[in-house]
This record gives structure tokens, sequence and C-alpha cells, in this order.
């Protein structure tokens, strides 16, 4: 059985700073998921064992066969897609030959992959994607279909190892479940760092990459969340433990310091009843002093192992904080209308009446290459219609799928406040740190923060915006976030008060905005209540 493994791997930043410290491993067969926090390492670590980037120390033992398929690959869009799995000449010579060809270079192209092209349709379809896929090019494919060609690619070479960054990313429902399940069928090595559900209940093991530390843990999701609960109870144990560790030396380290108080005045008075010679009294009043200092030194160092364990504890029982925001400025009064569709024709050839009412929450659905992103970028005016009116009524937010809404050149809080004109600088700091962003932490560029603090100022520069957005416009929003991120993406959403329009295929998510209705795109439109 193929494999791949890696023994002490260490990446550091220019810097000198780990990004992975001492990382070990070994994947043998079947589905291996890593997760952790974003910034926490993980497309890196791929890129270590894939061999792109050299290590500072460790080794990788890897098969000869390996591929690596990163987040969100680049395609050249003028490529047609059977380039891009590799199958040109062999389609060219293949041709040849079925219309008579007896060139002899002809038929070593083909070797003995006669049924090359049969087996890239196959994998194409378990995808889900269409026969005539091949012939196109991928500037005519979605971002799902170029995510799934991509993956069809990898899985058509049969490496020995398959190494894939977030595979399901920007996929509807269905693609997802295709994806999933072509991965899960896989009998040789396939390691994927995701965050999504539907892949993790699949995975064999699960390492996870938390502060340049791997750890696995064996069995899917489930097994992973009920290890790491287990954990929790332990350390939140720890923590009232050394809590009450701390306390009881303090007492101690008290009780010994007044009673070494009181244990001098008597020794004074009585050496001064004795009438003993200064010599003779201040030694052992010296004696008396350093005996009392070895035991008071004692005590404080029992304090301050005592502290040190708790400061231990509570780092291990650390939660990711949550954010607290509240956004009465974004309130829609019920019925009022934020937008319009009329006779609006879409450029995907959708033709769409619909209007969008106060504080209600509208999902998008529809298979990839349907329109939903175009249809949002419609409603902004970024993509004129073919027919009709598409008009926003009142100020609008917009979250696209890739985050890149702040300005890498400036820090957070001058993000905030380039959307939020006319607020001070304390305004800006103060709803800064509802996003856990406080003091000097407002002062880091943009361009230095991890995938996590990245999302909560990009919600920060959205929600705190002048004049607030009144319609959120949401595109794919928990694309590439681990669990805190969504969880810190929820908190913000539930307290936000106006109209919401978004597109997603993570059903979790999407049952957590508690949608009204449903905007659906398959060739037509449909407008249903939920």
């Amino acid at each position: 059985m193929s494999s791949l493994s890696f023994s002490h791997l260490t990446f550091l930043w220019p810097d000198g700073s780990p990004v992975i410290a001492d990382a070990t491993g070994a994947v043998s067969s079947g589905l291996t998921c890593i997760v952790g926090a974003n910034g926490a390492g993980k497309s890196t670590l791929l890129s270590l064992l894939a061999g792109d980037l050299p290590p500072a120390s460790g080794t990788v033992l890897r098969t000869a066969s390996l591929v690596h398929v990163p987040q969100d690959v680049a395609l050249d869009a003028s490529v047609r897609a059977d380039a891009v799995m590799g199958l040109t000449r062999i389609r060219t010579a293949l041709r040849a030959i079925q219309g008579g060809s007896v060139d002899p270079s002809d038929y070593d192209i083909v070797g003995d992959d006669w049924d090359a092209e049969e087996r890239a349709s196959g994998t194409l379809a378990s995808l889900g994607l269409p026969p005539d896929t091949l012939d196109r090019t991928v500037g005519e494919l979605s971002g799902g279909e170029t995510t799934r060609l991509a993956l069809a690619s990898a899985l058509h070479r049969r490496p020995d190892v398959l190494l894939l960054d977030e595979p399901t990313n920007n996929l509807d429902s269905a693609a997802i479940a295709q994806v999933v399940e072509a991965l899960a069928q896989r009998r040789e090595p396939t390691l994927a760092v995701s965050h999504d559900r539907a892949l993790l209940t699949r995975a064999n093991t699960i390492g996870e990459l938390r502060r340049g530390r791997l750890r696995w843990f064996g069995g899917d999701i489930h097994a992973y969340e009920e290890a790491l609960e287990a954990e929790r109870a332990t350390a939140d144990q720890e923590v009232r433990s050394a809590r009450a560790d701390v306390a009881r030396q303090q007492r101690e380290l008290r009780a010994h310091v007044e009673g070494s108080a009181k244990r001098q005045r008597v020794g004074a008075r009585k050496a001064k009843d004795a009438n003993l010679p200064k010599v003779i009294a201040g030694e052992l009043k010296r004696k008396a002093q350093t005996a009392e200092a070895r035991v008071t030194g004692v005590h404080e160092d029992r304090l301050g192992d005592a502290r040190t364990r708790l400061g231990d504890a509570q780092e291990a029982a650390e939660r990711d904080r949550e954010i607290r925001v509240e956004l009465p400025d974004t309130e829609v009064p019920a019925r009022r209308d934020v937008a319009r569709l009329d006779s609006c024709v879409l450029p995907t050839g959708a033709a769409i009446d619909a209007v969008v009412q106060g504080p209600e929450r509208i999902v998008i659905r529809g298979r990839n290459g349907s329109g939903k992103t175009t249809l949002l970028r419609t409603l902004l005016g970024e993509v004129a219609p073919l027919a009709g009116t598409a008009s926003a009524l009142v100020p609008v937010g917009y979250l696209p799928q890739r985050l890149d809404v702040l300005d890498p050149a400036l820090t957070v809080v001058e993000n905030v406040r380039a959307q939020a004109h006319g607020a001070t600088p304390h305004d800006v700091r103060a709803g800064l740190a509802r996003f856990l962003f406080r003091g000097d932490a407002g002062d880091a560029l943009a361009a230095t923060l991890s995938g996590g603090e990245r999302l909560r100022a990009t919600l920060a520069a959205l929600l705190l915006a002048r004049p607030a957005p009144q319609l959120l416009l949401l595109d794919e929003p928990t694309n590439n976030l681990d669990f805190a991120s969504r969880s810190h993406l929820i908190a913000a959403l539930e307290a936000y008060r106006g109209a919401l329009v978004v597109v997603s295929h993570d059903a979790a998510f999407v049952a957590s905005l508690a949608p009204t209705r449903e905007w659906r795109l398959e060739g037509s439109f449909l407008d249903t209540p939920l």
C-alpha cells in the first residue's frame, strides 16, 4: 500500500518564528483530514509534504506518485479542460487512429491507455460534470466546475498519494456530495485540509494543527469533537483545582507573614527582658530573620508555582472568545422595500421579478454556474441586467467569497474608519473591541492578519460602516472558515437587524440564519417562502 510519512517537520517564518514545529505523522490508506484555525499553517503543511516548500528541519518520505491540488487553484481561462487533464495529445492520437492513421507515433502516444478518454469522462461524471466538459475551456466553466475539474484531473492521474486543500470550496450541495463520495471511495492515501463537516464525517483520522503543533485523533469529526470535549472537561477541572491551590497558598503565606511579625515582637521583648548583650541579641535576631525569610521564601515559591499552574490550566482550557456586538442602526422596519428586481434578466438568462423587504432573510440556491453570484452583483450594480432593472433602496454591505474587502496596506482601525465616515477614533476602537480587536490589536496591518482575524476585521468594516448597511449580501461566506471563525460570523449575523440575502451551500450555516424565503435559480427563477 502506498504511503506518505513525515518526521519532526519544522517550518519557520522569515523572522524565525515557527509556523509548524516538530510535526510527525503518516498517511497510509483512505481519507485523512487536517483541521485547525485559519492561519494555523495547514496549507503550509501540505506544501511541505508535496515538496513545494523546504522544511527548516525534518524529513518527508513520499511515494513516487503524488499530486497536490492547492486551495482556490488558478487555471488559465483559455485552456481546454482536456489539456488540464493531460489528454490533449492522446485524444488527438486516438482521433487520428480512428480516422485510419497508421503513423507509429500516434500509437506510441496512446500506448496501453486506449480507454483514457472513457476513464476521464467517468471521473468527470462522478464529480457531476457533463460529458462535453472535455471540449470546453476553463473560462466557460463556473468557479465550482473549475474546482471539480482540478480535482478530476488529479483523480484521473491515479496518484499514489493525493493532497487536497479545501476540495469542496465553492461547490453546491449536490457537487459536495459527489466529491465527498469520490474521495471516500478512494483506497489510496488522501490527505485533505477541510472544514466541511460532510467530508470530515467520512474521515478515518483527523489531525489538528494548533499553535504549530500537530496532534492526531482516530475516527471522524464526531470522535474528534468528543475527544476535545473530554479534554475541555479535564482542563476546566484543572483550572478549578489550580484556583483553589492559589487561594490556599495565599492564605498560608498571609498567615505566615502575620505570624512572623508577631514572633519578631515577642522575641524582641524577651531579649529586652533578659537584658542580653547587644551582640548576642543581634545575632539571635539575625538568625531568626534568616529562618523566617527562608520559610517565607518557601511559601512564596509555592504561591508562584500555584499561579503558574493556574496560568497553564487556563491556557489549556482556553476557548475561542465570542464576539458580542449590537447593531441597532442596521434595523429596517418590517415590510419596507430595501431592494427590487423588476423584469430583470440576468446575463445567464434567468428572468426575475422580486422585492426584498424589511428584516427578512433570503437564501439563494442553485447549481454551480446557475448565476447566484451574478444575481448578487446585479443587486450591487456591478453587473448590468440584459433587460429590466435591479436596484438597492438602502445602504448595502457585500461580503464576497474571497473576503477581499480590506486594504492590506491599512491598519484594522484605518480600514474601518474608511467605511465609517464621520466616526471618531474612539467610536471606531469601541466598535472594534466588540469584534475582539482591543488596544494595539486594532493597529495591526490588514496584510498581517490571520484568516480568522481577517474575517472579524472584514465584518467590522462592513457592519460598523456609516451609513449602516440595511441590506447585506453574502456570497459563500463560510468558505475557508475554521470552526471558531464560523461561530464569529454567525454571532455577528445574529446581531444584524437588516435584510439579508445569502448564497451558501452550507446547510448548517443557512439553518442558523433562520431564512424566511428561498430564491432558486435553475435556468428560471423561483421565489418561495420557508
